[in-house]
């Protein structure tokens, strides 16, 4: 991972544009992942974690890659896939439990307690020469790093050193987003790429709340972080929520992950302050 910082908390361009690439990665199978990861990327760790089953024994359908040298590890949670049950069911469960600093989405929750003990183990085997650790994931897996790394904070006390989420929805109430950003907005980089209606799911009308810091690519790939431009977003969307559940996930092409890389690309080399 040329130029990738691994030192930094700050905002990195080149950080954001691998984390990007490992949130794409991530829905390939383990083989591919894994040779992309050891011989492309140059990172000889590697673990792929799933959930198998939980305690009624169904599975949450949870999968993430943990991959990592020297210098840094990166975890990748994969996005909602339509086609998977699990998927479709962890997403429309809605209700909130109370979670890590406050109170947040139970299917997401549950998903990332179904492979925690997993993930967790596999953190502590690779972090051994003190790596900077890094949490990446798209849509459903945007969520579930999340939650990952609020866990981190409140359950763990430990380090992490930064969170990039693309096409992520809302996964707390206010209580959580609020108590997130005090502990860790700094190192939240959250990117919503022009119409990408999975960013307003669940709705405010439900409580629920984002965090972070707000990077906005609109439909020409011109990159803002100007809140302006998400009540402009808001806007234009608005209307469009109404025939969300008719219309589904695939047909919403500014949510593919493909198409925040076309930004990440364009600005990999731009610094950003916030």
């Amino acid at each position: 991972m040329l130029n990738f910082n691994a030192k930094t908390t700050r905002y990195s361009p080149w950080n954001a544009y691998y984390l990007g690439q490992a949130a794409k990665l991530v829905y390939e199978n383990s083989n591919v992942i894994q040779q992309t990861t050891k011989f492309k990327w140059q990172l000889p760790k590697y673990k792929f974690i799933q959930d198998l089953h939980d305690d009624d024994d169904e599975t949450t359908g949870t999968e993430c890659f943990v991959a990592g040298d020297e210098k840094k590890i990166i975890v990748s949670f994969r996005g909602t896939q339509v086609s998977q049950r699990e998927d479709v069911l962890t997403d429309l469960n809605l209700g909130f439990e109370d979670g890590p600093l406050g109170r947040v989405h139970r299917g997401f929750l549950k998903a990332v307690d179904s492979v925690w003990e997993d993930l967790i183990k596999t953190i502590n085997e690779f972090q051994d020469n003190g790596q900077s650790l890094w949490f990446t994931g798209h849509s459903l897996g945007a969520a579930l790093a999340h939650i990952t790394v609020a866990k981190f904070i409140d359950d763990l006390d430990r380090p992490v050193y930064g969170l990039y989420t693309f096409g992520q929805p809302r996964v707390g109430d206010r209580t959580f987003a609020r108590s997130f950003n005090v502990e860790f907005k700094s190192r939240y980089f959250r990117f919503v790429n022009n119409n990408d209606i999975v960013t307003r799911i669940p709705l405010r009308t439900m409580r629920y709340s984002h965090a972070g810091n707000f990077i906005y690519f609109d439909s020409d790939k011109v990159l803002h972080t100007d809140i302006h431009w998400w009540y402009l977003f808001v806007d234009r969307v608005g209307s469009v929520i109404d025939d969300f559940g008719e219309k589904g996930l695939d047909s919403i092409d500014d949510h593919n992950i493909s198409d925040y890389l076309v930004g990440l690309d364009k600005y990999k080399t731009l610094e950003l302050k916030f």
